[in-house]
This record gives structure tokens, C-alpha cells and sequence, in this order.
């Protein structure tokens, strides 16, 4: 692994002795101490070869040996879904429905000539080719600077510190021609979203199952962050629907993009340094 932070976050490594963890630490600049600045900039972070891009609110729950031999045959790709979902850039509430019926982002896709707008989910990008990279890159910055002629949603408006880059990626991925990795791939889903309701583990995440709706719309509802709205909408789409297919699966990791879900991550992260801390100071 390769960590890009700042020296504060160096020096905290260093002086509990854990910087061996890393093959490879480096000073992460002022100006891409951001996601925007860091994800539309991939090209200029690549230490290997081939490099996998993580979100650092993850938690594996397999090796990931699979999944780098499957991502091999990509020049670049970034998990996500064929078709964005209604809530892709649009509220994270039953405010969706009123997006969805007004129909703006087929209006943002004719104005840039685009035809399909991809689902991008930006906690994994896998990226081989580095002039392409900064190719993909670059346009995404251009359609980020372009937003307010578009139908997205700024992040701030969730009560979020940072601008989301994953509807750029998507409109440059779309514009390259540049086909996502499937996030929903049944027993080999690259990431799966953390939702309470769906997901059992212990508490260190040793043990992960998740449950997976086999319907795509169906499975959409966890976007929903009322739990019991979720769980009304749950049953009454799969009672009239006739949607009720599911499975249980360990993705490959765990992913905690929701504000609202953050808090068993938050609570792992600190209980893992704490303990890493405490071995590295007795030995």
C-alpha cells in the first residue's frame, strides 16, 4: 500500500513506529487535500504499475487477490453501474421522486452530447494507463467547472464538507467511452454500500455478511435514510413488485459512504489505531 496524507499524519506514523505499513508514504499537497482535488488528479499518484485507488472508509472482508486479477484487463475503470440510479446526484430522500419525474439530467447529458450517464461509485478507481488517466481527469474537472448548468446537487446541501467528484468521473467515463467496473456482481461485488438494516458483522468486521436485493430498484431503497421509511418502502416494493429475490454475500469491502451510517466505522478506525498504538509501544 502507498498512503498520500499530510506530515501531521506522517508524523503520527512515525512516532508510534507503524510507517512500515505502508510500502511507500508521501506528502499529499495542500491543493488536492480534497476529494475533488485528489480524484480528478489520479495521474499524478500513481506509484505502481497498476494501482488500485481506495477510499480510506473501508474495511476489507476478503482478499482482494480476485479482484486485482479481474480489474487487470482495464486501462481505467471505477466501480459503479451501467445506468445511474435517481438519487446519483439528486436528494438522498423521497425528494428523488420529484427528480425523477421532472427528468433534468436528460437535459444535462444533451447539452454536453452525451448519451448514458454511468453510475460511478469512487471508493474503488483502478487506473493502468497514466495518459489516459490524466485524460479522464481532466474532463472531469472540465464538467465540475461547468455545474451550474447542470442538474446535480452540490454535497453541501447533505450537510458534507467537500464536492463530490463522482458525477464528473461519470460524465468523463461516459464522454471516453470508459465502461465501470459492476459494483453489484452478486458473490463478487467489488464494494457493497454499509447499511445497518442489511448488513451483520462482529464488531472488528472479521466476519461480514451483507443482504442483497437481486432487483436493481429494489435494491435502490437503501438509499432511503429514514429506517422505518426504508423498511415500509422495503416490503411494499417487494409485496407489489413481486421482487423478493435476495442472497447473502461478503463483498470484497465494506464501504461506509453514508453520513448517516459512518458512526461503526468511526468507532473500528479508533479502536484499531488505539491498538496498533499500544503493540507498537510495548515492543
Amino acid at each position: 500500500m502507498a498512503l498520500y496524507c499530510t506530515a501531521s499524519h506522517r508524523a503520527a506514523l512515525e512516532k508510534h513506529n507503524l510507517a512500515h505499513l505502508f510500502a511507500r508514504i508521501a506528502l499529499l499537497p495542500s491543493e488536492n487535500q480534497s476529494i475533488v482535488g485528489f480524484k480528478h488528479h489520479l495521474h499524478q499518484f500513481m506509484p505502481f504499475e497498476r494501482t488500485l485507488f481506495v477510499d480510506a472508509d473501508m474495511v476489507w472482508c476478503r482478499s482482494p487477490d480476485r479482484l486485482w486479477k479481474q480489474l487487470s484487463v482495464y486501462p481505467f475503470t471505477a466501480t459503479g453501474l451501467e445506468r445511474a440510479d435517481p438519487y446519483f446526484g439528486g436528494p438522498k430522500s423521497l425528494g428523488v421522486i420529484w427528480e425523477f419525474l421532472r427528468d433534468r439530467r436528460q437535459k444535462t447529458l444533451k447539452r454536453h452530447q452525451l448519451t448514458y450517464l454511468p453510475r460511478v461509485q469512487a471508493g474503488m478507481i483502478y487506473a493502468r494507463d497514466a495518459v489516459l488517466t490524466r485524460t479522464v481527469c481532466a474532463s472531469a474537472a472540465g464538467f465540475l467547472a461547468q455545474s451550474e448548468d447542470m442538474h446535480f446537487r452540490t454535497r453541501f446541501l447533505e450537510g458534507r464538507t467537500e464536492e463530490s467528484c463522482e458525477w464528473s468521473l461519470a460524465m468523463a467515463m461516459s464522454k471516453h467511452g470508459l465502461p465501470v467496473y459492476p459494483w453489484r456482481l452478486s458473490y463478487d461485488s467489488p464494494q457493497l454500500d454499509y447499511i445497518s438494516s442489511l448488513t451483520s458483522h462482529t464488531d472488528d468486521f472479521e466476519d461480514v455478511v451483507c443482504k442483497y436485493y437481486c432487483d436493481q430498484f429494489i435494491y435502490d431503497i437503501r438509499g432511503l435514510q429514514n429506517p422505518k421509511v426504508r423498511a415500509f418502502c422495503f416490503r411494499l416494493a417487494t409485496t407489489l413488485l413481486r421482487r423478493q429475490d435476495y442472497l447473502h454475500t461478503t463483498p470484497f469491502a465494506l464501504h461506509f459512504s453514508w453520513l448517516h451510517e459512518k458512526s461503526p466505522f468511526n468507532a473500528f478506525a479508533d479502536r484499531t489505531w488505539t491498538r496498533l498504538a499500544g503493540e507498537s509501544a510495548s515492543t
